[in-house]
């Protein structure tokens, strides 16, 4: 059967797709070159020598056409254009588009496999219900918050940005003080200029805050001539007791307080309203900016168009492989390069400096490479025709990095294969913005994967365990990775054993409590989440 033809058709700003049986535009064709006038046949009896006629006959074949491609629009418009209907970038090489692959037999074939299961969230809901005397400091608490406030700047990338405004707003709450709209340090990887209301929706935070903590826009102008007392550096797991006695006196005698470097400084161990209110930060605060989300809310549909969608967060960009003193494995060229960068900046390696390389993979430290998660996909039953997303930067040694996982899931997508001509465009130059529509993609995947460890992955485990135990797999490479290096095991033999080391690994619900010093964040239970019927359930 002929394939289709596709015609693109504009609608303002952004395209979609009908496609025409080729059969039709061969009979438009053919009768545009037919004369009516000179009708050619071999049997005399059946010329057409009258006009009416003629033109009654040409009536009812192009009624005929249309009713035909009315059926075709039917059948194949929709607002979102489907993967098959996508610019021809967004489908690899080596994938077949097959007239008969429709959204509805991807779903038959995906929906039987065990890889898009739902995990047993076990009835977890999220119930942020505060406690009275919470409530009664937050009503006696407006007068202190007009007479004090606090300025906090935050570094690194988004998602590290993130960690610290929660932390901010806690602090805030804690000495009783406004917080004024945190400033996002310029990164000087990434030279991302953006300011907090470019990323995020300003009037949404302060709105679901305005119980908690008062957020302003900008200082008083009594204050905008006072320079701000800059804090000391803040200790590592600082408690609320030791922020109110080194913090609160001067911010009671000057009114204004600066705080720069907040990341990891709070105490995860804090009294249940305090993770309660960091947890309504995370998941209800925080809400990207319209133009953001639209864009990011697209690219998710468009992966949605034919059914589950896994999202891998790959983390093989070259300053990951210098930051964790790990060796990226693809030729001795690519591994002098970043022994030479470590040797020229030693100050960037974050992981222990007295392990090697080998012995920091083996400890479980390292990335996983393109090859490791192809494995451990296909170990855990991953479809080969499964659609995939992958976060993340530019891959050191390019996009031929992803071979290994390519020829196994050729489906394999980022955001710049998903976006139309222009769409990111206005985001070229934002590293954070970008960071933040890959944030938004692999939310709503069915399935979500890291390659490592890292404040998105962490960020997005508990937002998925908040949203009601979305799958998510956390890579057990300290105990797979010897089975990697076996190769005498039988491929049979590494699968059964890989599956069942992550049998428990999927995102199930998990006790922050039963590990003291876990980010209620990233394991919101039980102070965030409850499933008893009587809870008070958040909305």
């Amino acid at each position: 059967m002929a394939k289709p033809k596709t015609f693109k058709k504009q609608h303002h700003s952004s395209s979609s797709y009908i496609s025409v049986p080729s059969h039709i535009i061969a009979s438009i064709s053919l009768l545009s070159q037919q004369k009516p006038t000179k009708p050619i046949s071999k049997h005399p009896s059946f010329k057409l020598k009258n006009p009416i006629l003629i033109l009654l006959c040409l009536l009812i074949l192009a009624l005929f056409i249309s009713l035909n491609i009315h059926f075709n629009l039917l059948n194949t418009h929709s607002p979102v254009p489907l993967i098959s209907h996508l610019p021809r970038r967004f489908i690899p090489m080596e994938v077949k588009i097959d007239e008969k692959d429709t959204l509805l037999n991807a779903d038959e074939e995906t929906d039987s496999g065990s890889f898009w299961g739902d995990v047993d969230g076990m009835g977890y809901k999220g119930c942020l219900g505060f406690s009275r005397e919470y409530r009664k400091a937050s009503e006696a608490g407006t007068t202190r918050e007009r007479r004090r406030y606090l300025m906090v700047v935050v570094s690194g990338g988004l998602n590290q940005q993130r960690n610290q405004i929660v932390d901010a707003v806690v602090i805030a709450r804690v000495l009783g003080a406004a917080l004024v709209v945190p400033v996002l340090q310029v990164n000087m990887i990434w030279g991302d200029e953006s300011e907090f209301s470019d990323i995020f929706d300003l009037e949404h935070f302060k709105s679901v805050l305005a119980d908690d903590v008062r957020i302003v826009s900008s200082l008083p102008s009594t204050y905008l001539r006072k320079r701000p007392v800059e804090a000391s550096q803040t200790p590592f797991h600082a408690s609320p007791r030791w922020l109110q006695q080194h913090y609160g006196p001067r911010l009671r005698r000057d009114g204004l307080l600066l705080i720069r470097g907040l990341d990891s400084r709070l105490s995860n161990d804090l009294p249940s309203d305090l993770q309660k209110l960091k947890c309504k930060v995370a998941f209800h605060a925080f809400k990207f900016a319209p133009r953001i989300l639209e864009l990011g809310n697209r690219l998710a549909k468009r992966m949605q168009s034919h059914g589950p969608y896994l999202a891998l967060h790959l983390r093989m960009e070259k300053d990951v492989w210098v930051r964790t003193g790990c060796s990226p494995g693809l030729s001795p060229e690519f591994d002098e390069i970043i022994e030479s960068e470590r040797r020229r900046h030693p100050e960037l390696l974050t992981a222990k400096s007295n392990m090697s390389s080998h012995e920091r993979k083996l400890a479980g430290l390292c990335p996983l490479n393109a090859l490791e998660v192809a494995r451990l996909l296909k170990a855990l039953d991953a479809p080969s025709d499964a659609r995939i997303y992958w976060a993340g930067g530019q891959p050191l040694g390019g996009k031929e990095t992803l071979l290994p996982l390519t020829r196994d899931f050729p489906q394999l997508y980022n955001k710049e294969d998903l976006a139309l001509p222009g769409e990111l465009e206005p985001f070229a130059k934002k590293a954070s913005i970008m960071a933040a529509i890959d944030y938004i993609v692999c939310e709503k995947s069915d399935v979500f994967m890291p390659s490592h460890g890292g404040n998105m992955g962490h960020a997005l485990q508990g937002h998925r365990a908040y949203a009601g135990h979305k799958k998510y797999i956390t890579p057990n490479k300290r105990q797979m990775l010897p089975y990697f290096m076996n190769s005498s095991l039988p491929e049979a033999e590494f699968n059964r054993i890989v599956k069942e080391l992550h049998q428990d690994s999927l995102g199930q619900p998990e006790l922050r409590t039963s590990k003291m010093g876990r980010d209620v964040t990233k394991y919101p239970i039980p102070e965030c989440m409850c499933n008893t019927t009587g809870a008070h359930s958040s909305s």
